[in-house]
Formats: structure tokens, sequence, C-alpha cells
């Protein structure tokens, strides 16, 4: 653990180091700022570039015809060139030798903790420069109008509140249920609370459903994938957080997530829990009428819907909160931004009118739409009523993204997802004995080493 962060920070180390030699091959402003107004005299680039990872026949339409049209309205004349530069992290082994160089591209996807870890060598353009100006900013009823949180994933307590990226997209961990199954269990209504929860998933681990396939696994009530924005999620769910952003510092032992996790803990004790085992098996459970409640992200929604209908059969499904301690829902919500990397005045200016015009209400509503995910502007919804309409499954999971919460925006998050939050939360369930009080602590311990490790390369 220790290797590979001390690995991604020598990388960062040379990259900063040559942040000197390319200050002189960094092409100049056109002209030189006023002192009342740095941008007054920034002519905006002509031509930049857009690294995204974004495959698949609708988003690639999408994509060009926003490009399109941007391209041919713009009045600065502005060309946006979009390259797939492969994966989430394919994009980030990219980024690491050419930061604070001219090799950048002018606009990155990246995911929060990708983009902290680009900042520990001060690599990245802050958005707060141009979000408020009075000519390229955003009013703040614009920026009333994105979710708020979405509209503050993206700034980072460490490096002093500075906005780094800004969301065109948005999923959302969820509640995926079996609504018929509970019907013959005897509720009217999905869980609310953990209690309602646990009561209806070990109900159901003694009740098979009527409708499941014939020769399907036997009845279970939940089933947790290992993954960190599970921890998260129940986490959250109890009211918690896994992060003090007043003192940068991890709270994976907060009195909530143990709470969350001794919760978790005592559904595989008592035999209505398991773990999923294959690729996306909880899928194919919730779809055979053998699992009654699984927790994922919204992106599965068509993926869940196509596995309840490939027998042709089907049940009705459908998806809502966490259950929850505390007043209302608190929803994971999380996915990459797109950020700007430091390079020239005219390039970040570029750059950021063409983020500004891909996350407008109207661009946003046509990329939410091709790509699945889900719009980040509110004042969207009134152009998805057709969608609303037509999958009442999907209006059910929108209807919940004014209750986001997200996962810490910072460097090193990476290796405590794998390394500590991945392990402890398997540990955890695989002995129902286990202290999980003394679990979390050793966990968080290895989280704040890592995060400092990471910190401690920040320019002094």
């Amino acid at each position: 653990m220790r290797r590979k962060s001390f690995l991604i920070v020598a990388v960062l180390l040379i990259a900063s180091l040559v942040l000197g030699a390319c200050a002189e091959t960094t092409e100049a402003p056109t002209e030189a700022p006023t002192a009342e107004d740095p941008w007054a005299n920034v002519t905006p680039a002509k031509e930049i570039v857009w690294w995204h990872q974004h495959t698949g026949e609708e988003r690639e339409n999408a994509i060009n015809q926003i490009l399109s049209d941007f391209n041919s309205t713009n009045e600065w004349g502005i060309t946006v060139t979009a390259e797939y530069a492969g994966s989430y992290n394919d994009i980030f082994q990219k980024m690491l030798p050419i930061l604070n160089t001219p090799e950048v591209p002018d606009v990155v996807v990246g995911y929060q903790n990708q983009i902290a870890t680009y900042q520990l060598a001060n690599a990245m353009f802050d958005m707060n420069e141009l979000i408020n100006h009075p000519v390229y900013g955003l009013t703040p009823e614009e920026q009333a109008d994105f979710f708020p949180g979405f509209f503050q994933q993206d700034v980072y307590p460490l490096f002093g509140n500075q906005r780094l990226g800004l969301a065109p997209n948005r999923s959302m961990e969820v509640m995926y249920y079996n609504m018929d199954w509970l019907r013959e269990l005897g509720y009217d209504a999905p869980p609310t609370t953990p209690e309602e929860f646990k009561e209806m998933a070990c109900k159901a681990t003694q009740t098979p459903f009527s409708g499941a396939t014939e020769g399907a696994a036997s009845p279970i009530g939940y089933e947790l994938s290992i993954d960190t924005s599970r921890f998260a999620s129940w986490t959250f769910a109890f009211g918690g957080d896994m992060y003090d952003y007043t003192n940068n510092q991890f709270t994976l032992n907060s009195d909530a997530a143990v709470e969350a996790w001794t919760f978790v803990q005592s559904l595989f004790a008592d035999g209505c829990a398991k773990l999923v085992t294959e690729d996306y098996g909880d899928q194919t459970d919730f779809g055979n009428g053998t699992l009654l409640f699984s927790i994922g992200s919204s992106s599965g929604l068509p993926y869940y819907k196509d596995a309840v209908e490939a027998d042709g059969t089907g049940f009705e499904w459908s998806v809502g909160p966490l259950p929850h301690t505390t007043p209302d829902p608190v929803q994971n919500v999380y996915g990459a931004s797109v950020s700007i990397p430091k390079s020239t005045p005219e390039r970040e200016l570029a750059a950021w009118l063409f983020i500004k015009y891909y996350t407008s209400p109207d661009v946003n509503a046509l990329w939410a739409k091709a790509s699945g995910y889900f719009p980040v502007r509110q004042s969207v919804a009134a152009q998805f009523q057709d969608v609303f309409e037509a999958d009442p499954v999907y209006k059910a999971a929108f209807d919940l993204l004014p209750y986001g919460k997200f996962e810490p925006p910072v460097p090193g998050y990476d290796f405590v997802r794998e390394d500590v939050i991945n392990l402890v939360m398997a540990n955890i369930v695989d002995d129902p004995t286990a202290d999980v009080k003394a679990l979390l602590d050793e966990a968080n311990a290895q989280a704040n080493q890592i995060l400092e490790e990471q910190m401690s390369q920040l320019p002094q």
C-alpha cells in the first residue's frame, strides 16, 4: 500500500519539477491582463482538445452533436476536438507525466480523487477565477440550478476550496426492491428504516417468492458487493460521513459508521444477507426473483430491467432511498467531472466557455438522455416528462437527487478504497463476532496515513 502511494507521489514530484522547465516553453498570453480584471484582455484560444472516456453509439452521437453545435455557434470562434483517451485509469496514467506541460489536454474527465492527485503538483486551473465572472461566469440563478450536492462536489477543502471541476452528469446509489415479493410477505411499501429493512430481508430469506425462476438459488434478503461506495452509502444512511472536511481527516470509525456496519454485520450473522460472489450476480439473482433487496448504482437501471424481463414474465420492481436513521434520505452520488489543466489563460478561458456550454440546461438534457446518466441541472426536469412517463423507475430515482452526498475528493483515495475500505468490509461480514469498532479504528489510521503521505508532497 505504501509502495503504491510512493510510486504515484514520485511521478508527481517529477511532474512538479518539470513545472519550472515548462514555464519557458508555454506560450504567453496574447495581452497583459488588466489590474481590475485579469480576463479583460484575454482572447479565448481558437482550438482546444477534450479528453474523455465515453464509448457507445448513443454517447458518441451525442458528443458529436454537442461539439458541432458549439463549434458552429459560439461567438469566440472556438473549435473543440473530442478525443477518446481510454478508461478513467488510462487517462489518469496519461495525465501524470504531462502535468504542467503544453501537452496537457484543455478539458479532461476525471474523478475527484484523481483531480486532487493532479493538484498535488499545482497542475489544475481553479474555476473560481471565472465562475462568478460578470461576462464569462454563471449567474447566481444558474449556479443555484445545479443540484446542490453535485455543485459542491468539485470544491476541494484540501486546496483552499478551489473549484477544480464541474459536473456534467452523475449517478447515485439506490435500493432496488421486488415489490411483488414484498406484497407476498405482507408489506405494502419498501422499508425506510434499517429495522424495517432487516425484518423484510430476514422474512424473505425464509419465504421464497412465488415468481422466482424455476431452479434458481435459495432466497435471500440482501446481497452486499464489496465496494467502497456501499461502505459510504450505509454510513451516510446512518447519519455519518467518511471524512471530516474541517480537519481534513478520514472518519471511517465514526459512531455512525460503527453503527451502520454493526447493522450490516448483523444481517450476515442472522443469515439474512450474503456476499455477491460473481460480477453482477446481484442483478442476476434479483431478476431471478431470489433476491429481495440490492443496493447499487442508478447506472444499473437498464441492466436490472433486462434481468427482470429476461424470461418474459417479470415482476413489479422499483428503486428507493437506502433505509436511513436520518429525517431525510442521504444518497451517495458520484461521477466524474470535467476539469481544466493549467496551460495558458487563452486555453483555460476557451476550456471554461466550452464547459459552461456543456453543462447548460438544454445541452445537459440532451447529454443525460443519450448517456443514461442523471442530469445535473434541476430545471432539466421540465424536459424529462416523456422519460418519466415512459420509465417510472427512473423517475423514482430522479426524485432522490436533491438528497445527494459525496465521497471524499482527496488524493490517494484510490488506495484507501482498494487497500483499506474494501478489505475492512470483507473482514466485518466474514466474521459475525468481529469487533467492528476495532476494525474501523485500524482502517481509519491506515487511511489517514495514506492521506498524510500524499499531502506531504504539496509545495511548501
